[in-house]
């Protein structure tokens, strides 16, 4: 297993430079007089300076392969370059906001993982009961509707209404609080750093701007892993072993847990492989509805302001994603299937 991680560990370089070659020839499309935008360090560039003097100084007037190759050059150093809207350099961005992605999608994450295998299994024990049926309508429901439309429902009913759930990340008070230089930064992450400096006032502050966002985020992706999980329990419930595990006596709890749902979670990983990229690049619509400044929000500006830079810098960094997440997923096969191995 070892050899297998290690020549997937060694395509990474060779996927990224895929990634990056797609993303930055479909930029090509742009004339060199609109990606100079994505250049500029201040609007007052553009008073200053002729725009065709703007594009020779950032080199726009070269071969595409030429500017490719010297963004990789800087990419290589570790310079994504710099970012126009978010006003610093991309890998300092990138950076600054993670930490608020990953609260977003760990908060969320748990409950779909767990909510969702755990209500696939009801479910599918209750097969065409009323508590089967209840849990499809949900299902359906939760998968059916869009990111942005109901991340606006909840807006409007927690908050627009009840006043319960505001956006954004904190409060005013409690961002100033943070930025005081009292309160300690461990991670970047609010809940867990208030823990760490026991100020509960700002952990409950955290709590409430999260609920919204994450309740959005898990329901979509609840939903989808509902389904996939009661129809692998379907499929497993039907197999002879079982059969066989009910006849000879064993009570129906170790059944479940030692025959069934062992056996269901094979496409059951699949599926939360791909949820946790889902959940991360929903994240883009999600934090731009609640105004959560993580990486999806600090992406959807640049790419309303054509920040050609930190395009490429955020599409470089999802693409390491994706291949870490799907590598993770292949060695979970072997850890739920014994008879699977990688080799």
């Amino acid at each position: 297993m070892l050899s297998y991680i290690a020549r997937r560990l060694m395509f990474l370089p060779i996927v990224l430079l895929g990634v990056t070659l797609l993303v930055f020839f479909a930029m090509s499309f742009l004339s060199p007089y609109q990606l100079v935008s994505a250049y500029i360090k201040s609007p007052e560039e553009l008073k200053n300076q002729n725009l065709d003097d703007l594009v020779h100084k950032y080199g726009l007037d070269q071969p595409m392969p030429v500017q490719y190759v010297n963004w990789m050059k800087n990419v290589l150093r570790g310079d994504l370059g710099y970012s126009v809207s978010a006003n610093m350099y991309v890998t300092e961005a990138l950076l600054t906001r993670l930490p608020a992605t990953l609260e977003l999608a760990l908060f969320a994450i748990i409950p779909v993982i767990l909510g969702g295998v755990w209500l696939g299994t009801v479910a599918a024990k209750n097969y065409n009961k009323p508590l089967d049926h209840i849990t499809r309508v949900f299902a359906i429901v939760g998968w059916s509707l869009p990111d942005f439309v109901f991340g606006l429902i909840m807006l409007m009913v927690f908050y627009g209404v009840l006043g319960w759930f505001p956006p954004g990340r904190l409060s005013v008070w409690a961002d100033n609080v943070i930025l005081s230089g009292d309160f300690v930064q461990y991670t970047g992450m609010h809940v867990i750093d208030s823990i760490l400096n026991r100020r509960w006032d700002i952990l409950w502050d955290a709590v409430r701007h999260l609920i919204a966002p994450t309740l959005t985020l898990a329901y979509l992706w609840w939903a989808y892993l509902l389904r996939i999980t009661r129809s692998s329990m379907l499929d497993v419930l039907n197999k002879d072993y079982v059969r066989t595990a009910r006849a000879k006596g064993l009570p129906e709890r170790l059944v479940m847990t030692r025959h069934v749902r062992r056996n269901a979670m094979i496409p059951v990983a699949t599926v939360a492989g791909s949820m946790v990229l889902g959940l991360l690049g929903g994240v883009v619509i999600v934090e731009t509805v609640f105004d959560f400044k993580g990486v999806g929000l600090l992406t959807a500006t640049g790419a309303q302001q054509l920040d050609y830079t930190l395009i490429l810098g955020t599409t470089l960094f999802f693409g390491a994603l994706l291949v870490i997440t799907n590598l993770v997923v292949d060695v979970l096969y072997a850890v739920l299937d014994p008879r699977v191995r990688l080799e």
